[in-house]
Order: C-alpha cells, then sequence, then structure tokens
C-alpha cells in the first residue's frame, strides 16, 4: 500500500476549515461495505451513505468525489466526481452516483471507466490495500465554470480555488477479500 495522501498535500498549499464527513456504512479507515466495490466483485456499484456537517458561511455550491491513490496507474484512479451541487445538501444515500441520482442541476463527470456515475472499488490481486478518498468540498461559488466533460482533476483543479471547507473520509478495500 501506497502512503500518499493527495488530500494532506493540498491542505499544504491552501489550509482550508474541516466539513465532518461520516458514513454509517463504514468507519474511517474501515472497510468500504460491499455495496460500494464494482458488481464484478460481487459489489452494486452504489455509493456509501455520507453525511457532513453543514457548510460554512459563504458556500454555495458543493462537489462531491472518490480517488484511488493507489491503483497502480501512477496516476491513481478516479472512480467518481460530482459538482454544481446545492450549498444546502448535507448527505447522500446509496445512489449510483449519476446525475439523476443527485440534486437538480448536479453535474457528474465521466470516471475513469468513461462513465459518467459512481464505479465501485476492484482492486486488482497483488497490489495491497487501496484507500478510496470520499471528498466533499463546499464551494464559494455557485457553478464552477466546467461543462461536465471534463476529467475529474480538472474538477480537483478548479474546487482547490473556490473551497472554502473540506471534508475527507477514506474506506478501504483489500483485493484479497473479494
Amino acid at each position: 500500500m501506497f502512503s500518499y495522501d493527495p488530500y494532506a498535500a493540498l491542505a499544504e498549499l491552501r489550509p482550508v476549515p474541516a466539513l465532518q464527513l461520516t458514513s454509517p456504512d463504514f468507519e474511517a479507515g474501515g472497510a468500504l461495505p460491499l455495496t460500494a466495490w464494482s458488481e464484478g466483485r460481487g459489489g452494486a456499484d452504489l455509493t456509501p451513505r455520507l453525511t457532513w456537517s453543514a457548510p460554512p458561511t459563504g458556500t454555495k455550491s458543493l462537489a462531491i468525489s472518490c480517488f484511488d491513490p493507489d491503483a497502480p496507474t501512477g496516476s491513481g484512479f478516479w472512480h467518481w466526481a460530482a459538482f454544481d451541487l446545492p450549498a444546502d445538501l448535507t448527505g447522500i444515500g446509496q445512489i449510483d452516483g449519476s446525475a439523476a441520482s443527485l440534486p437538480a442541476g448536479a453535474k457528474v463527470m465521466p470516471n475513469e471507466a468513461r462513465l459518467p456515475r459512481y464505479i465501485g472499488a476492484a482492486p486488482p490481486a497483488g497490489t495491497g490495500v487501496h484507500r478510496y478518498f470520499f471528498v466533499v468540498d463546499a464551494l464559494d461559488v455557485d457553478a464552477l465554470d466546467l461543462d461536465g466533460d471534463e476529467t475529474p482533476g480538472t474538477l480537483g483543479f478548479h474546487r482547490h480555488f473556490h473551497t472554502l471547507a473540506r471534508g475527507v473520509l477514506i474506506g478501504t478495500a483489500d483485493p484479497a477479500e473479494h
């Protein structure tokens, strides 16, 4: 398993207050529920349920994503990225992560499989335990100047400059388990 934490590195560049991000489906640092694994690995390709604390004053929208920095790619693996979520949203249920499963106006970017939805964990055998960073950012703009066809990395660049607060919740997946 790698130890690089991309969000700790971002916090060094531009510290922001924390949002409390939790899930009733897994403990911080604990194993993702089977439903959050890919269908090909016995899961359901559904996000875990997530809840977060009220964002700070000035929040105009939210962005949410799931990233695996431990994928054997050299650049990680984006499982999901959505933005232009309403500022008063404080959680999601187990959803497929498509725009249709989110509040009106939300945009969802294609993940690494080029699908505009959440794709579940499927760490390859022999790559160790993977970490899945679920991240919610409170943003100071009503909408990001993106159409949704860009990459999740581009979303990360844009949200970095507009983030008022960030919540990070890490789940794990062991390829030996499924």
